[in-house]
């Protein structure tokens, strides 16, 4: 039996949502809602849906099973309670959201009424980034002692005029560190373990016309007592890569390059580069490496690289729906993400080590 779905927010996000529940035996997909109802109405009519403007009338009169949030950052809460509220299982997109007030608000919701959150993060179905973790879970590098995210990434003035949401505290609620680094973060925080401490600081080098960040640097410690380094800016023309590298106790690392060349928009660009591991010195393995990249190249180009991964993450939500389990990424993994963004921001404000957890 399929689950009736839905989306909320008529972006360009939403195209990527839209087109995995059209595709998906698990998904009925039936309605879709913006407050901008003509909006809604263009985008329903691509996909051959219903159009509203009222979330909480959609799911009521379509008897929605899961809702995709994808607004903007800070308006993901609103939806998100309201969807939970009506009973609709509910997929947001990175990150959870732009506070940890909304994200609390949002987990809470979700637990009072028993309904599922998910966090939308579909690098973590890479091959190449389910690989690191499938080999940390197997005790191949030992206890994980350092983690890197190093992430050189290029936006230009056009990407910031092309919502006039981008690059506001209002709008976004952040800059690099809410829009595009989520992504590599998750990565370390699935790969590392929980967070002890952060001392961060963020500036903004060569954007003066948005309000927000374009450079994030951080050093993290782990309640494991593992330590790590984030490096991530949108200030290299052209863009060069972004990775995560982890290095273990007995002194193998591995890594993955998520992105190369110029960083995918949705909406408005394609993947540049396939990912791929590009570190890996687990002994006995490192001869396997270019084997590796060669078979997750070829992998990558031949699917749908702009869809498949999306599809993939939604398809694993709705199997957890379905069958009343946690799908790999929930509410309170995007809130991690969310907690250590805040608290880079509060260091540099402060310029003191963040202690956590957050409140």
């Amino acid at each position: 039996m399929s689950l009736k779905t839905g989306i909320v927010g008529c972006g360009k996000v939403g195209d990527f949502h839209a087109k995995a529940y059209s595709q998906l035996g698990s998904s009925a997909f039936a309605a879709v809602c913006d407050a901008d109802i003509d909006r809604a109405r263009a985008f329903a009519e691509r996909y051959h849906v219903r159009a509203y403007a009222d979330v909480a009338e959609m799911i009521q009169t379509e008897g929605l099973d899961v809702v995709s949030i994808c607004t903007p950052h800070p308006a993901h809460c609103g939806p998100a309670v309201t969807a939970a509220e009506n009973g609709c299982n509910v997929l947001i997109e990175k990150p959870l959201a732009s506070s940890l007030e909304d994200c609390d608000r949002i987990i809470a919701a979700g637990e009072r009424h028993h309904v599922t959150i998910g966090t939308m993060v579909q690098r973590r179905f890479y091959r190449p980034c389910m690989r690191i973790h499938e080999a940390i879970q197997a005790g191949k590098i030992g206890r994980p002692i350092l983690g890197m995210v190093t992430m050189l990434g290029w936006r230009d003035r056009a990407y910031y005029n092309s919502d006039g949401w981008r690059g506001t505290w209002q709008g976004e609620g952040g800059g690099v560190l809410v829009n595009q680094a989520p992504h590599q973060l998750d990565l370390l925080l699935w790969y590392m373990g929980e967070v002890e401490q952060v001392y961060g600081v963020w500036k903004n080098f060569n954007h003066p016309y948005i309000e927000v960040e374009d450079t994030a640097l951080a050093v993290v410690k782990f309640k494991s007592g593992a330590v790590g380094n984030i490096v991530v800016s949108n200030s290299q023309n052209p863009a060069l890569y972004g990775k995560v590298h982890i290095f273990g106790e007995n002194g193998a690392g591995v890594g993955v390059q998520t992105d190369g060349g110029a960083m995918f928009i949705a909406g408005m660009s394609a993947i540049a580069e396939p990912p791929c591991n590009d570190l890996w010195t687990v002994p006995g393995e490192a001869d396997l490496l270019e084997g590796w990249k060669q078979a997750d190249c070829d992998f990558f180009n031949r699917v749908d690289s702009m869809y498949y991964y999306h599809r993939e993450q939604i398809a694993d939500f709705l199997r957890a729906v379905e069958t009343h389990t946690r799908p790999l990424v929930d509410a309170r993994d995007g809130r991690r993400t969310v907690e250590l963004f805040t608290a880079i921001y509060r260091s540099t404000r402060t310029n003191e080590v963040i202690r956590f957890p957050l409140t």
